[in-house]
């Protein structure tokens, strides 16, 4: 079991269209704060990421966020965190969110969210960095994209053990834990021509 220390959320500037996905960045944020981990995140300060951010501000946790020049200029960063760094692209973004997290976690959002999301995972699986993500389910938003992770590996385009790197839970707190109890699996990435 390894400590967290930091968390980083991935999630949308919108926040959408069900009442229950801003409660569930709320709760995710008060999750961080019971267990005195920080939130890493986009910066922004719209959508489910202002929910997570100023839940985790209000309940004394610390916040870090990583914004783009481009999209502070656009107003839409968020003045009142721990600390705002602003990077010059989004590839500066992701790159310091995933040094400055122990692990990731991605609630409702569309395609960046997706992109990150699945960025960090890959990473993990060509060993670049040995760290879980998960994804909190809320009212089953994500079954679709479970489902096309399933559908990879049933094509062999993934190891079990690779399906097994995204972890999901629809509560935070077992998402945290099982976060944490994670560990990094030992396998090659390479899927040989006698295992398809």
């Amino acid at each position: 079991m390894s400590e967290l220390k930091r968390v980083c959320v991935f999630c949308g500037s919108s926040s959408g269209a069900r009442p229950a996905y801003a409660e569930a960045a709320a709760a995710m944020g008060r999750a961080l704060v019971e267990r005195g981990v920080g939130l890493v995140y986009g910066g922004g300060n719209v959508g489910l990421m202002g929910i997570v951010a100023d839940t985790v501000m209000a309940g004394g946790g610390e916040v870090v966020g990583v914004i783009p020049e481009g999209l502070l200029l656009r107003e839409v960063g968020h003045t009142g965190l721990t600390e705002l760094r602003v990077v010059h692209s989004m590839h500066e973004r992701k790159a310091v969110m995933a040094d400055l997290a122990d692990a990731f976690v991605a609630l409702p959002g569309g395609l960046g969210t997706w992109e990150e999301l699945c960025e960090v995972l890959t990473w993990t699986q060509l060993g670049i960095h040995a760290k879980p993500g998960g994804i909190l389910n809320v009212e089953g938003y994500y079954d679709p994209f479970l489902a096309m992770f399933d559908h990879a590996l049933a094509e062999g385009f993934l190891r079990p053990q690779h399906r097994a790197l995204l972890l999901q839970d629809t509560d935070p707190i077992r998402l945290l834990d099982a976060l944490a109890a994670w560990e990094a699996p030992q396998v090659a990435k390479w899927i040989g021509r006698g295992e398809r």
